[in-house]
């Protein structure tokens, strides 16, 4: 299944509270659970005004969908391609 990063401009973003990204957190839980199985999240960064989140899911559109939902801005959605880290100078 392909897997996307997700790129979210969010003003603030770093300085969002911790009810505040639970908030966030449980809304876009319950939008993955009425969009099924078939997306998910597997994890998110955030920096000063930026939330970068690493999603699977069948295809963009999907990815999308969950943005649209969620209410959550989608200002860049791009597949990986290959993953890449220390081990693969070796």
């Amino acid at each position: 299944m392909p897997k996307y990063v997700i790129e979210r401009e969010i003003p603030g973003a770093g300085n969002i509270g911790p009810q505040d990204m639970q908030a966030i957190s449980q809304k876009s839980c319950s939008v993955l659970g009425e969009l099924g199985p078939q997306i998910q999240w597997v994890q998110s960064y955030v920096t000063e005004d930026k939330i970068y989140c690493v999603y699977i899911a069948p295809n963009k559109e999907m990815v999308l969908e969950h943005a649209r939902r969620g209410g959550f801005p989608a200002n860049s959605v791009a597949e990986v391609k290959r993953m890449i880290d220390p081990t693969t100078a070796e």
